[in-house]
C-alpha cells in the first residue's frame, strides 16, 4: 500500500502573556469558544476537550449565518503540560503544537499536515487566522 506524503504548514505567533494562562486559554472549552474561528463570519458555538493522551475534543465551527458548520476534533497522542500538545485529527492528519513561554510571553508553534481539498496558502492563512485571533482573545484576558 503506498503512503502519501503531506504536505506540512508551520504557524506561529507570540503572545504577551506567562506560559500557563496561554495554555489554559488554549485548551478550556469556555474560552476556546471565543477565539477559534478564521473569520468573523464564523464561529464555535461549543466545545469539548479531554485533555490526556488518547482523549478526544471536538469544536463545532459553524458558519454565523446557519449556512454551514462542521465538527474539528482529533484524539491527543502526545500532552506535556505548558509545552507541547500532539494530536490526530479526524482524517488523520497530524497536528503538533509547542509553547515556549516565560514569565512574559509564550511563543506558540504550530505544524500541521494539509488536506487536499484547499490550497496550501488558503489553509495556512486560515489557521494562521485562528491562531492569531487566539493571540488577540488570550491578551485581552485578566491573569
Amino acid at each position: 500500500m503506498e503512503t502519501k506524503e503531506r504536505t506540512s504548514i508551520t504557524i506561529e505567533t507570540t503572545i504577551q502573556a506567562p506560559v500557563e494562562k496561554v495554555w489554559r486559554l488554549w485548551t478550556e472549552p469556555e474560552h476556546i469558544v471565543h477565539w477559534n474561528y478564521a473569520t468573523e463570519d464564523w464561529h464555535t458555538p461549543w466545545a469539548k476537550n479531554d485533555l490526556r493522551v488518547g482523549g478526544q475534543f471536538t469544536a463545532r465551527m459553524e458558519a454565523r449565518n446557519g449556512s454551514m458548520g462542521f465538527d474539528f476534533g482529533g484524539i491527543y497522542e502526545a500532552i506535556v503540560p505548558n509545552h507541547y500538545i500532539e494530536y490526530v485529527l479526524g482524517d488523520g492528519r497530524m497536528v503538533k503544537v509547542t509553547f515556549t513561554g516565560n514569565d512574559r510571553e509564550t511563543k506558540v508553534v504550530e505544524n500541521f499536515e494539509a488536506e487536499d481539498a484547499n490550497s496550501v496558502e488558503m489553509q495556512r492563512s486560515g489557521w494562521q487566522s485562528i491562531l492569531d485571533n487566539f493571540k488577540q482573545y488570550t491578551e485581552t484576558q485578566p491573569g
